[in-house]
């Protein structure tokens, strides 16, 4: 009589096979566990970036919001300007002349011809307005002048500067500036 059954052969390969599948099982885990090991460190390093990157976009909208918040501010100072630096076309030209006239005898510099240009700037509001300048004195008067025509209370935009040797033995300046009238 055959001792074995039938059914023990069958525990044996069953239990084999379940013995495989905890052993696969086991390195799977082992497997995992050393990726998990190498992705903290690599995740903390993205956790970092990512805390920075939120701090500079956090940054960036409180300056955004500080700037907003400034707009009426630097609406009223740009009207403001606007008013106070630019001349009003109905009496520009007098004061164009009556300041550079008075910028000059404070430098103690000879005046020669002024000629005053004007071109509407379309959509803007204002007259460009292109002065041409000569005047004649030392050197520490032309400096006087330049400082004085960056003092004045009219806005002038120095375009061109050109010195030259006059015939009253001093420096003659030529110069020409740019201003705008309101319109």
């Amino acid at each position: 009589m055959n001792t074995t059954r039938p059914w023990d052969a069958w525990k044996k390969i069953i239990l084999s096979a379940f013995g495989l599948l905890l052993l696969a099982d086991l390195a799977l885990v082992f497997v995992l566990w050393q990726a998990s090991r190498e992705g903290v460190d690599s995740m903390r390093a993205q956790r970092a970036r990512l805390e920075t990157q939120a701090k500079l976009l956090k940054a960036d909208v409180a300056r955004g919001d500080k700037i907003r918040a400034s707009l009426p501010t630097v609406g009223k100072d740009c009207d403001a300007f606007y008013h106070d630096a630019f001349l009003d076309a109905s009496t520009g030209y007098s004061d164009i002349e009556s300041d550079l006239g008075n910028i000059a005898v404070k430098s103690g510099l000879r005046v020669g011809g002024l000629t005053l240009n004007q071109k509407e700037v379309k959509g803007r509001g204002v007259t460009l307005i292109t002065i041409s300048e000569s005047v004649d004195g030392d050197y520490p008067a032309i400096i006087k002048f330049i400082n004085g025509l960056e003092r004045s209370k009219y806005f002038y935009l120095l375009n061109n500067l050109q010195l030259d040797t006059s015939n009253l033995g001093g420096i003659r300046l030529r110069l020409e500036l740019r201003t705008y009238f309101r319109t």
